[in-house]
């Protein structure tokens, strides 16, 4: 395709700008896209069709890549060519995976598609989610980045018919936008002392006359034929500039003053002095708790289709429980052993938000009912997640808390389920390493379990060091082995956790306070039910007194262990009365 079809062009990537986190693009690092038309989009939102603004022809020169764009017929893609044009988006950046690199150096990429930005990195370069390991070799890396330059765009360097004649300074000057041409009002204003002379006849003579002579300036533009009304409504006189100047100085903001005169002294196009700041995403960043473990815990919690579960239990690990040798003339004996059976019964568990219709219409730069439904559905799950390992943290009186007759926490549940184990130790974290390892023969739950920690316990187990200094375990792979658990998982919600157990549970004349340290469970024996209908549902109503959206997500479910001490339970005792 002939490149002066192409509505724009400018460097998608620029080589050996070293990136914020230390790496380097190097020289031909994509020449394999040279030639190659790869889709151009908004702000790297590739996953919406909506935001294909058009095309990109890829060429790969010396100093990086150049990109030849050409929108398309799309509302959207007009939209960003009149923005291109006016000079309002002036950055491109690349988005590309199959990288490889040598030590700190790119030296290979695939480029799938290039963007319009609001700004790229200043100064230098910026790549993005970009996880390469570091090595004396080349490593292949599996993953994306998205890599920004400061190159600017140019709508300028490619016309779209073939020029017949040479250019005037009038044309040339005619290729500028407002911006830029304002700006070189002010370059000419502050360049040259004498007052503003109107336009003569022959502008372009006069732009040269001005420029040999060095006696005149030029304040407005030459080739808009304006009387000089018109070019003293576009100019700020001394004394009006000294105004503003003066109401800065007393109000402690030159926008302010600007803005209060601009009526009076006849200013518009303020945005370019004092553009709307811009959101550097289309969605808010949360300021949450950590909750990474959140969806792992739910995926790894068995389901079931119905919600009131029975679990039957035949108690064989006692004495009476035993095959018996035979005497002659003697009566056979009966095997005795203890059988016992739990119902658990549904909960309902909800979230509620609500919202006013006018936040709704007035927040134009994300979708802010999509922000609450994603926002009840990760409190929901949360709750769920907390209420199935640790219990919600709410006192028992509490209104709120969700009933643990429902959905048993099994840091809670009674020992036919969850072996209650006392390490002797706080700080000696390689006793309790040992501890932990020793107690696995008490077991039963099925397959390898994951042991649920905090981040400090974690840590100071990775840390244990020997007699000289060297760390024990490198590794959570050699750490999770000598736990005997297949993986560990991080929760700082279980932070400081403490109870109190009566001595109708320790089994003695006293109470014990107890800090927990760690859960050990195979989550596939710990079951949630819910009834057809009562799976996580979201609602939705308008009320119209209060003119606001409210909205609901829920749902009706049990939980619990189902197979006896299939978990474990790790605490150590912080205070003994009685």
């Amino acid at each position: 395709m002939p490149k002066s079809k192409f509505d724009f062009s400018g460097y998608a990537t620029k080589n050996d700008l070293k990136c914020s986190d230390g790496r380097t693009i190097k020289q031909d690092a994509f020449k394999e896209d040279n030639g190659t038309i790869v889709p151009l989009v908004w702000q790297h939102i590739h996953k919406e069709p909506s935001n294909v603004l058009g095309h990109a022809l890829l060429e790969n020169r010396a100093d990086g890549v150049y990109a030849y764009c050409s929108f398309n017929d799309t509302e959207a893609g007009q939209k960003c060519k009149v923005l291109v044009a006016h000079g309002d988006i002036k950055n491109l950046s690349i988005y590309a995976n199959e990288l490889k690199q040598k030590g700190l150096d790119v030296f290979h990429g695939a480029i799938k598609e290039v963007s319009l930005v609001m700004a790229g990195a200043n100064p230098g370069a910026l790549i993005d989610n970009l996880s390469i390991q570091h090595g004396d070799g080349f490593e292949s890396v599996d993953d994306e980045a998205v890599i920004y330059t400061d190159e600017l765009i140019t709508t300028d360097v490619i016309e779209h018919a073939e020029p017949t004649a040479d250019k005037t300074v009038e044309d040339v000057f005619n290729t500028l936008n407002e911006e830029q041409k304002t700006v070189v009002y002010a370059m000419l204003s502050d360049a040259l002392e004498t007052p503003p002379t109107p336009p003569v006849k022959d502008p372009v003579k006069d732009v040269i006359a001005h420029s040999n002579e060095g006696g005149k300036q030029m304040k407005i533009n030459v080739f808009d034929k304006k009387d000089d009304e018109g070019a003293k409504k576009n100019t700020l006189t001394h004394d009006q500039f000294s105004a503003i100047l003066a109401d800065a100085q007393k109000t402690g903001s030159l926008r302010d003053s600007i803005l209060a005169h601009a009526t009076e002294y006849g200013i518009d196009a303020i945005d370019v002095l004092f553009p709307d700041a811009k959101a550097l995403s289309q969605d808010p960043n949360w300021l949450k708790r950590e909750d990474t473990w959140v969806q792992s815990v739910l995926n790894a919690i068995h389901k079931s289709p119905f919600s009131r579960i029975k679990s039957v239990i035949a108690d064989m690990d006692i004495t009476t429980a035993r095959a018996k040798g035979y005497v002659k003339a003697t009566e056979k004996k009966e095997v005795y052993f203890k059988a016992s059976k739990r119902i658990t019964t549904p909960t309902t568990i909800y979230v509620k938000q609500k919202l006013d219709r006018d936040d709704i219409i007035d927040v134009v730069d994300f979708d802010i009912v999509a922000m609450v439904r994603l926002e009840l559905r990760t409190l929901l799950n949360e709750e769920l997640a907390m209420a199935a390992l640790f219990g919600d943290g709410r006192p028992v009186d509490d209104q709120y808390k969700i009933n643990e007759e429902n959905i048993k926490p099994v840091y809670s549940d009674v020992d036919l389920y969850t072996i209650k184990e006392v390490l002797t130790t706080k700080t000696d974290y390689k006793a309790m390493v040992k501890e932990i390892a020793l107690s696995h023969k008490h077991y039963k739950g099925s397959g390898s379990p994951v042991l649920y920690t905090t981040p400090d316990v974690h840590t100071n187990m990775l840390w244990i060091e020997d007699t000289t200094g060297r760390r024990i375990y490198e590794s959570d792979d050699t750490l999770c082995a000598a736990l005997r658990v297949s993986s560990i998982q991080e929760i700082p919600q279980m932070e400081g956790l403490i109870r109190t157990l009566p001595d109708s549970l320790v089994a003695t004349e006293r109470n014990d306070t107890r800090e927990l340290v760690a859960i050990k469970v195979n989550l596939a024996d710990y079951n949630f039910g819910a009834d057809k209908g009562g799976e996580i549902a979201t609602f939705d109503d308008f009320d119209i007194d209060f003119n606001q959206y409210k909205y609901l997500m829920e749902t009706r479910c049990s939980g619990a262990l189902t197979k006896p001490k299939s978990a474990q339970v790790f605490e150590f005792v912080t205070e003994i009365t009685g």
